[in-house]
């Protein structure tokens, strides 16, 4: 079986225009595990640098991948190297271009080490990036 969403994504965004959470679980499908973003993820889409953003928007093809992305490195049950792997496979699964996938995944490869270890740190003290409560502002991880 080739890697595939089983869900079809629902999002609302907080008050900020930047940060989103999910409103439903967001399902992949691998060979041999499923990975299942819960309800209630915040997440910032793709976390791209705006003098980027006309030729990868924080929401594109690739959103899906970017959302699952954010959940392997706030959750960290897979190392890194195999979170950004992941989001290059979830990326072809999706069809995005060849030449976006590689430069997304490399940016990540890159420059994704801060976010990993931001990640782990604010889950260590204790923080939750699972939505409970209304917010008038965005979360406080992505101040």
């Amino acid at each position: 079986m080739l890697p595939h969403f089983r869900s079809i994504l629902r999002l609302s965004p907080y008050p900020d225009g930047v940060t989103w959470y999910l409103d439903t679980a967001l399902v992949y499908v691998r060979r041999l595990e499923t990975i299942r973003v819960p309800a209630n993820f915040e997440t910032d889409l793709a976390s791209v640098p705006r003098a980027f953003y006309s030729a990868f928007p924080p929401w594109g093809v690739y959103g899906e991948a970017a959302i699952v992305h954010d959940w392997l490195y706030w959750h960290q049950a897979t190392t890194r190297p195999e979170a950004d792997a992941i989001f290059r496979e979830a990326m072809t699964a999706l069809d995005v271009p060849r030449w976006k996938r590689l430069c997304l995944y490399w940016a990540v490869r890159l420059f994704g080490q801060m976010a990993w270890d931001n990640n782990g740190l604010i889950g260590n003290a204790g923080y939750s990036r699972i939505r409970t409560k209304a917010s008038p502002v965005s979360p406080e991880w992505n101040r």
